[in-house]
Order: C-alpha cells, then sequence, then structure tokens
C-alpha cells in the first residue's frame, strides 16, 4: 500500500498544481481503505460502450474498424424535425456486455440534466426496460444531475428489482463551487437516498471491489500510489443536513478532523469514485473511469492489481486532465505510455491538452469520443 500522504506534502503539491492556495482544511489520506483485494472477475466476450451524452456532438467524426474495436458514429438520428441530439458538460453511457448467449445492460452516469438525458436515450433507441443495473461513478452533479429526473419519469417502466451501484458515502457529499474571493455556491443538489429508496432503488455501496450483475466489476476505491494527485476540483463538506449529504461514519476508516465534521467545506479528494471494468477474453481489461479524479494511473494500477491481469485493452472516460499543468500532464502520458494499452479513448474532462498530446505521443493509440458515439470490443 502507498505511504499516507502527510498534510503538507499534499498542500505543496495543490498549490503547484492548481496555481492558487487552497485554503482550509487539507483532508487525510483516505484512499488507504483501498487495501490489497483479489477478485475472480468473470470474462465477457463482447462490450459495447455508447456515448449517452458527452461535452460535444461531432457529426463529422468517423467511424473506424480495427481489430477488436468497432467504431460507429451518428449524424442526425432520424427523429422529428427539429431534434438532435443534444450535448452538455458531463458524461452519461450505456454499457451492453455479452458472455456466450447472456447478455447484460447497464446506465453508467447520468450527465447534468434530466432533459438532455430524456432527449438522447429517445434519440438513441435505448430501451431502459431491458437496463439490469445503475452505475455512478462519484458525486458530481455532472454524472448524477439526470439521475432523479430520469427515475422519477421511467421507473414504472423499468426491472421491478433494480439496484444502484457507488463506490461509497462520498457520492452523497454536498458539493461546492468556490469563487475567488473565498465564497462558496452549490454545484447541484446532493443525491436523495431517501427517495431513491422510494423509488424501489437498492443502493449498494462498496469502498472494496464489487461484481456487478455477473459481467462487471469495479476498482472500489482507488490507492493513490503514483505520480498523480486530485487536480483542483470542487469542495466538499461531510455531514448530514436536513436529511442530505454524507455522513462521516459511514467511512471504513473515518478519521475526519474537527473542521470536517464540523461540516466546513474542504478540497474534494473522491475518496469512493470508482471505474468500472470489464475482461474482454484474452485481450485484456476494459478499464471505464468516467472522471477518474484518483488519477488514470492509479486507476489502471488499481484494475491490474484486483484481477492479477496485467494486459489493459482500453482506457474509456474522462481522466480529468483538462485542468493539468503542461509538466505535469507531461508526466501522465510518460507513465501512460508504459502500459501500452491498444486504444485510449478520452471523454468529458480529458481536456483538448490531452487530445492535442496524444495525438503526438499515441495516434494510434487514441480514438476519438463524443455525443451519440457508440464503441464495441470483441474479444
Amino acid at each position: 500500500m502507498p505511504n499516507k500522504l502527510d498534510r503538507r506534502r499534499f498542500l505543496q503539491r495543490s498549490v503547484l498544481v492548481g496555481g492558487s492556495l487552497l485554503t482550509g482544511s487539507i483532508p487525510l489520506d483516505r484512499s488507504a481503505n483501498a487495501a490489497a483485494v483479489r477478485i475472480d472477475v468473470p470474462v465477457i466476450d463482447e462490450l459495447t460502450v455508447r456515448e449517452i451524452t458527452d461535452n460535444a456532438h461531432d457529426i463529422f467524426l468517423r467511424g473506424m474498424e480495427a481489430p477488436g474495436l468497432l467504431v460507429r458514429r451518428t449524424g442526425f438520428p432520424e427523429a422529428p424535425q427539429g431534434r438532435t441530439l443534444e450535448s452538455e458538460w458531463g458524461l452519461a453511457l450505456y454499457l451492453e456486455s455479452r458472455k456466450d448467449k447472456e447478455s447484460r445492460r447497464y446506465l453508467l452516469d447520468f450527465g447534468f440534466t434530466p432533459d438532455v438525458y430524456a432527449n438522447n436515450l429517445e434519440l438513441l433507441k435505448i430501451d431502459v426496460a431491458q437496463v439490469d443495473a445503475l452505475i455512478i461513478s462519484h458525486g458530481h452533479f455532472d454524472h448524477v444531475g439526470g439521475l432523479m429526473g430520469f427515475l422519477e419519469t421511467n421507473r414504472a417502466r423499468m426491472r421491478k428489482t433494480l439496484s444502484l451501484y457507488s463506490g461509497g458515502e462520498d457520492n452523497f457529499c454536498e458539493r461546492f463551487n468556490r469563487a475567488a474571493d473565498g465564497s462558496f455556491t452549490n454545484f447541484g443538489t446532493p443525491l436523495d437516498r431517501h427517495r431513491l429508496q422510494m423509488l424501489g432503488i437498492r443502493t449498494l455501496q462498496s469502498e472494496v471491489p464489487i461484481i456487478i450483475e455477473g459481467h462487471a466489476f469495479t476498482t472500489g476505491a482507488v490507492p493513490r500510489s503514483s505520480i498523480e494527485h486530485v487536480l483542483p476540483n470542487t469542495w466538499v463538506a461531510y455531514g448530514v443536513r436536513d436529511g442530505h449529504g454524507c455522513d462521516a461514519n459511514a467511512y471504513l476508516n473515518h478519521h475526519f478532523t474537527a473542521e470536517e465534521l464540523a461540516g466546513k467545506p474542504v478540497p474534494d479528494q473522491h475518496w469512493h469514485e470508482h471505474a468500472t471494468c470489464f475482461r474482454l477474453g484474452d485481450r485484456g481489461l476494459v478499464v471505464i473511469s468516467s472522471c477518474g479524479h484518483a488519477g488514470i494511473i492509479n486507476t489502471l494500477r488499481r484494475a491490474q492489481e484486483i484481477t492479477g491481469v496485467d494486459r489493459i485493452y482500453a482506457l474509456v472516460g474522462g481522466f480529468h486532465l483538462a485542468p493539468a499543468p503542461d509538466e505535469y500532464l507531461a508526466q501522465v502520458m510518460a507513465e501512460l505510455k508504459k502500459f501500452e494499452l491498444d486504444h485510449v479513448m478520452p471523454m468529458h474532462c480529458s481536456g483538448q491538452n490531452f487530445i492535442d498530446l496524444a495525438k503526438r505521443e499515441i495516434p494510434e493509440k487514441l480514438v476519438l469520443c463524443g455525443t451519440g458515439s457508440s464503441f464495441t470490443f470483441t474479444a
């Protein structure tokens, strides 16, 4: 396990990356919860990842075909006049896996708004009645903002027994944006666990890796073991107020500071963000990071550690490198190249800076993404 970051070293690194001092208490390194564990992960024959919502929709992106990968694009879908796919800041994915003749279908993250999510689900002709499970990668509103509205509208058409898989209590925390003057504004409304329960959704929280519906698996909490650290993003407050928020006592290792227990906002470290992964035949692992605040190198290492599978076929999702300084970005790219992945698919918060660097450093591995794109991996 990695040594815990001391508060001074973390603060120094955050200042270096963020370019400005992050005032306030710095959270303890709770990635120590991610104890070494090995799970026997299922092997699948095929996986399709469809982008329901991403930051942009480029109708001129071309499809492609490579060994083990078929990429399809959506131009102007067949729809009533005046309607097309919509994009917004956020990410929502539809996953369909096949193992022999057995299929599983998942909704992973739900974008920023229920209206955009509903529009794209309809135009992409995704049948929510067939969905086997829901997954959220972390509690940022641009990944969970569309969830409650979607469930309110569609729950009656879905399976009676339906689980929502999440990495842990972090998903229910209140989160804030911090202005230059030090003031805070809410970054969306926290998930309402009581409303989820009333809608017949069973929420499963796990800091450790878990198998999802016999095909997929999660990384659980991601240890911070590489050169990476969480780049400045939101601030978070622990505690339950008016029935909303996250319970500090629900963490396996709840050594919170007095300020944290008092509900003072602190820099968000996303201790419970997890990745959703699949083992694709002999090709190796497909790792979907969604946002990757814990670091994509850390996430890939975690996937290897818990499975015993060294080969990683594809890295998909958000990499949260848009705010990365050039030197840090170059370090991450150097580490990423060591994995010798076949495909790197940056979405959402990965950043144009990462895409530009990937075009120079790993052009043969880079696959561009966008709303309406579909990626089918075969063993």
